[in-house]
């Protein structure tokens, strides 16, 4: 089989794939664009992969357009490994369209996580405050909120959702879960679904957006939603900037509840300058960079290889993305 694979990937990953050969013949595209299979350089029409490693690589290049163009273009390609965990892109739909089996990855929701906490101990603590007086070499001394004891509601209860409430769990939080799945889960005090939000909002100081893009998810935190929230709730949205009904969520900020928001995703990316989010004074913000630690690159580089190794052995693939949730989106 042929496998498609960014060339600074394959650089870093020649070793573990090589043990797979003969069976794995890699196509390496180089940062322009330019396949080569065995150092001769392919047209795209020649190169027909069976398989393609999508990473964060490819993505910070100027070669992923070209990519994508490769394996939309190919007839015989049956499985691409993301590195992402979300499959709202089009590309994922058209995909899973012409039959392929798209594999998601979790590598960065370690790192997710430990941003939630950090933006959330942030703000309870006037992190903004201290810096500011320490600028000032002002001696100001200020009271801060303990995590122990505080209701957090979790939205999107898959890898992310569960490292959140793990590390939350850990300060003396209490978590309830929102997901599909209403059995028990070991890192939740409770389970609940969407439909109970109204009944739960009132009650969370803590209120995290992991859930995916979905017709059914898109602008869930509307104005009856931030109306439900308390007063001194913290918002932290890092799941898809269409979760949130961003008109609803200014307006809400300037009437004081939710008190803070943590965003790190937008429904325009890049974030415009103009827009105001950016000098809301409620509000902290990232460029979609929560996932990027230095851990995920190697987390997502471990399920690829576990993944490859399987699809050659014939097994059943990690992380399956289902079709019709890949399509809904």
């Amino acid at each position: 089989m042929r496998l498609l694979i960014y060339e600074p990937s394959f650089r870093r990953l020649e070793a573990d794939i090589a043990a797979h050969r003969p069976a794995v013949e890699p196509l390496l595209m180089s940062a322009d664009g330019q396949i080569t299979l065995g150092g001769q350089p392919l047209a795209v029409d020649d190169a027909r992969p069976d398989a393609a490693w999508m990473n964060a690589d490819l993505w910070a290049g100027k070669a992923g357009r070209d990519f994508a163009v490769a394996i939309l273009k190919a007839p015989s390609v049956r499985w691409v490994q993301s590195a992402a965990a979300g499959f709202d892109h089009p590309i994922f739909g058209q995909l899973v369209t012409k039959g392929v089996t798209l594999t998601t990855s979790h590598g960065q929701a370690i790192g997710m996580a430990e941003y939630v906490l950090a933006g959330v101990l942030d703000h309870f603590q006037h992190g903004p405050e201290r810096r500011a007086a320490q600028a000032r070499a002002a001696w100001r001394r200020v009271a801060f909120r303990e995590i122990i004891g505080s209701r957090w509601l979790i939205i999107g209860f898959g890898a992310i959702g569960q490292a959140v409430a793990e590390r939350a769990r850990a300060f003396g939080a209490h978590v309830t879960g929102v997901r599909r799945n209403p059995a028990p889960h070991p890192a939740a005090e409770a389970i609940a679904a969407l439909s109970d939000l109204p009944r739960l909002l009132p009650d969370a100081d803590v209120v995290v957006l992991c859930a995916p893009l979905t017709p059914e998810t898109r602008h869930m935190a509307d104005e009856a939603f931030f109306a439900a929230m308390r007063p001194g709730s913290v918002l932290v949205n890092v799941g898809r900037g269409g979760l949130v009904d961003e008109p609803a969520l200014l307006a809400a900020l300037d009437r004081g509840v939710p008190e803070h928001a943590v965003l790190d995703v937008f429904e325009t990316e890049p974030l415009p300058a103009d827009s105001p989010f950016w000098g809301h004074p409620r509000v902290s913000l990232t460029p979609h960079a929560s996932g990027v630690a230095d851990g995920q690159n190697v987390r997502n580089d471990q399920l690829f290889l576990e993944n490859l190794r399987r699809f050659v052995a014939g097994e059943p693939l990690l992380n399956q993305a289902d079709p019709k949730d890949v399509l809904s989106g």
